[in-house]
């Protein structure tokens, strides 16, 4: 793992906790979570597997440190690592058979569902849901997995041609 790809992926991760940051609460004090859309991106463009753990570990410190959900920083680093490794895995497995487009929207739309399924499953052991699983997942889960669908292809075509100036993007086939 090259420098500049950690320092790519702390961007990214930055910038996903600045738009964590902007976004409202929904219910329960939760709110959506675009740290793990800037993972997927990075994911997406950087595509080297030994920094899945590292990027899902720092993906998880930044959202524990910036959670609005009582007693959510342990469940926050729990859910990123497993996000990371879900999302990872999905780039490598499917890289070269899909368009990258599509993949990024695939990876968006499953790995925010992940996400929120590990979160929700980890703060319901650890601390206790605020609201009933289900009404958590529906107004949380699905409405920020449905964002993630078109965000994160969005996202990767801005970020694309710049990770490619930097000679980072050229090991993978990114197909428009």
């Amino acid at each position: 793992m090259k420098v500049k790809e950690m320092a790519v992926t702390a961007l990214f991760l930055a910038l996903g906790l600045i738009l964590h940051q902007i976004t409202v609460g929904l219910l329960a004090g939760m709110k959506p979570d675009f740290v793990i859309t800037m993972l997927f991106v990075s994911f997406l463009i950087i595509r080297n597997a030994r920094l899945t753990l590292p990027a899902g570990l720092a993906a998880g410190i930044i959202a524990a440190l910036t959670t609005s959900m009582p007693g959510g920083q342990l469940p926050n680093i729990i859910d990123k690592l497993i996000t990371a490794a879900v999302a990872m895995g999905l780039i490598k497995l499917l890289g070269g058979r899909l368009n990258t487009y599509l993949l990024a929207g695939l990876v968006g739309f499953l790995g925010t569902i992940v996400s929120g399924l590990a979160f929700i499953t980890a703060v319901a052991f650890i601390v206790g849901l605020p609201a009933p699983f289900m009404a958590l997942f529906v107004t949380v889960v699905v409405p920020t997995a449905v964002i993630n669908t078109f965000l994160t292809p969005f996202l990767y075509g801005l970020a694309l041609a710049p990770a490619r100036s930097l000679g980072l993007a050229g090991r993978a086939k990114h197909s428009a």
